[in-house]
């Protein structure tokens, strides 16, 4: 049993090894077909010896995640520090980015806590996005318009992370997914709010920032 459970570990930490490239950290292979002796085999088409020959690679493999994660973060850091314009960070500013085109990667906390709400105006049956935190969800305000204290009624509610699983590629980015875990991704999290992107090309989002402040209507499409 011994020299089994030493096979199983054997083959996880060979397969890592082999099909994962350490300058990239990144599968060099596409899919993986496993063969082995009789006992190797009938183990691990069994449910036990899968499972536990992903509980054995777990760690490596979210070691790789891990440096992944740190290098991703970096280069998004190191845009800031440059001051290069090919970054943008927090909700507003991001889902503009993402309709104009311009992100690249989409980088978002695992457990970012927002809601994206579709409202409707009670009086004019007007369309409203809203992306409310749950400190927010308790503010009345944020379901009344600003102007006529018409109510807004909720006619759809879903977390912005699905939303962006489920949209992303509608805007030609890739979407990655990160965790506090790491310094970087903690950093990333408390001083840009778990959500940022790396653009395409150089944009200051500042002067759209204007342009919506002069009558411009910025519209999430659903």
């Amino acid at each position: 049993m011994e020299k089994r459970h030493n096979y199983v570990r054997k083959t996880a930490e060979l397969a890592t090894q082999f099909f994962i490239n350490p300058a990239t950290s990144q599968p060099n292979v596409s899919g993986l077909i496993l063969a082995g002796s009789a006992d190797f085999k009938t183990e691990l088409s069994q449910e036990n010896g899968f499972n536990q020959a992903i509980e054995l690679s777990a760690e490596i493999l979210s070691n790789v995640k891990f440096i992944q994660e740190k290098r991703l973060i970096g280069k998004y850091f190191e845009e800031i520090s440059q001051d290069t314009g090919k970054y943008v960070f927090g909700v507003d500013d991001t889902l503009k980015a993402l309709e104009m085109g311009a992100v690249e990667t989409l980088i978002v906390w695992e457990n970012l806590d927002i809601n994206r709400y579709v409202l409707k105006n009670a009086t004019n049956g007007e369309i409203i996005i809203k992306h409310l935190s749950k400190e927010q969800e308790t503010d009345q305000s944020n379901f009344r318009d600003a102007t006529t204290s018409a109510e807004l009624e909720v006619q759809e509610k879903m977390p912005l992370l699905e939303w962006f699983a489920n949209e992303y590629k509608r805007f030609g980015c890739s979407l990655e997914f990160v965790t506090n875990k790491s310094q970087e991704g903690s950093q990333f999290c408390r001083g840009f709010g778990g959500i940022g992107g790396i653009l395409r090309y150089q944009l200051d989002i500042r002067s759209f920032d204007e342009l919506s402040d002069d009558g411009e209507v910025y519209e999430d499409s659903d």
